[in-house]
């Protein structure tokens, strides 16, 4: 696909993909928490989370071999053919034990069916355009997460339903694989760099803006998965909301992404840098979560309009993190690809160790404190990183 139209047939075509991709992943999301805690306990949901997030990283290791030796489209197809199988399991299983262990392998299968979308897009992305284009990949993959929430609530029904969810999420499945195969069959990979995990862990380290990059990235997945693992029980469990309610007020807070991120990208490619904005970022995010911690009252649109503004500055703050890396990395670099997203299984097993510890210490309103303070800290590799610019 070297002249521009395909280039854009491309760009455009991977991001109806990632809609598709993202919808299957956040239609059940916000209550796989739920559905499992039908099964396990608060403490063996955090062994479950952290269990997924310790094959996610493990898949993460091994898949850049996997897409060197078979290619990226013949992985991406299997993978997508997996987690058929997988939901499969989750709609019908009544074991526990079954349960819990597909639920562990098809996070990590969702992990690395990105990947595949991220090395697609990355392939037919030029170099002065990746703000816009990454801009308009997030926009619209966080269109999903927006209408997803009301589509699983709906789903649920107001009982616990939440078999339904993964009903829907494996029908978005079949659309997915039919779009792979029909653009991309001849896709022709990039000549992938080789490096064992000892000199890629080198490699990374050897750019002090890309460890900073990294931990920046650690911080903001961290935040991103607390909140949804924790903060729908809580508004459940704690505040009273119904599952109707929480609906409401998720997609209002996740209005941001769609909203704002592909502007701020272009800003990135043709103003501004990278570093002012994901500060702004980190720190309206950090305020708003530690704020969240003084709201005792049960009202619809004030929690709402206290998570949207947590979500400002995590939408400043993600398209930020996005627009840098993928600014100094190119499709070829699947290794390097694949160590950055496994900032989010690394997050997902840091983020029931805070709920954890932190109930040792005070009581669940005092997390959104932790994770707040947390937030914070990404301001330190936001200033200090040196702008692409």
């Amino acid at each position: 696909m070297s002249n521009t139209v395909t280039r854009s047939h491309a760009i455009y075509t991977i991001a109806v993909i990632g809609f598709i991709y993202t919808l299957h992943m956040v239609l059940p999301m916000y209550s796989n928490s739920s559905f499992l805690s039908l099964f396990a306990d608060e403490n063996t949901l955090g062994i479950i989370y952290m269990l997924s997030a310790a094959v996610g990283i493990l898949g993460y290791l091994i898949a850049p071999s996997i897409i060197r030796r078979f290619g990226n489209y013949a992985t991406t197809v299997c993978l997508i053919c997996v987690q058929i199988v997988l939901f499969y399991f989750l709609i019908t299983s009544t074991s526990a034990t079954t349960i819990a262990t597909v639920f562990i392998l098809q996070s990590a299968v969702i992990a690395l069916i990105g990947l595949g979308l991220d090395i697609f897009l990355e392939n037919y992305t030029d170099s002065r355009n990746v703000g816009s284009v990454r801009g308009l990949y997030t926009t619209t993959l966080n269109a999903s997460w927006l209408i997803g929430p009301l589509l699983g609530s709906m789903l649920i029904n107001g009982a616990e339903n939440y078999r339904d969810t993964y009903v829907a999420a494996l029908a978005m499945l079949f659309p997915l694989l039919y779009l792979i195969h029909k653009n991309f069959p001849r896709f022709k990979d990039p000549n992938y760099t080789h490096l064992s995990p000892w000199h890629l862990i080198r490699h990374i380290s050897s750019d002090k803006n890309w460890v900073k990059l990294f931990f920046a990235n650690v911080i903001l997945q961290t935040f991103y998965a607390w909140m949804v693992v924790y903060s729908p029980i809580y508004l459940n469990k704690t505040i009273g909301f119904g599952w109707e309610e929480i609906a409401v007020i998720l997609t209002i807070m996740l209005i941001p992404f769609p909203l704002i991120q592909y502007p701020l990208g272009k800003l990135a490619d043709k103003r501004y840098g990278e570093k002012e904005i994901m500060a702004i970022g980190f720190a309206v995010m950090g305020l708003a979560t530690i704020a969240l911690a003084f709201i005792d009252i049960k009202s619809l649109m004030f929690w709402a309009f206290a998570l949207f503004m947590t979500r400002v500055g995590a939408a400043a703050a993600e398209i930020m993190i996005e627009t840098y890396f993928f600014k100094t990395v190119s499709a070829k670099d699947s290794a390097v690809l694949g160590s950055f997203r496994v900032t989010r299984p690394v997050a997902y097993f840091i983020a029931p160790l805070i709920t954890g510890v932190g109930l040792l210490f005070t009581s669940h309103e005092y997390l959104f404190v932790i994770i707040g303070i947390v937030s914070l800290i990404g301001l330190y590799p936001a200033l200090t990183i040196r702008d692409t610019k």
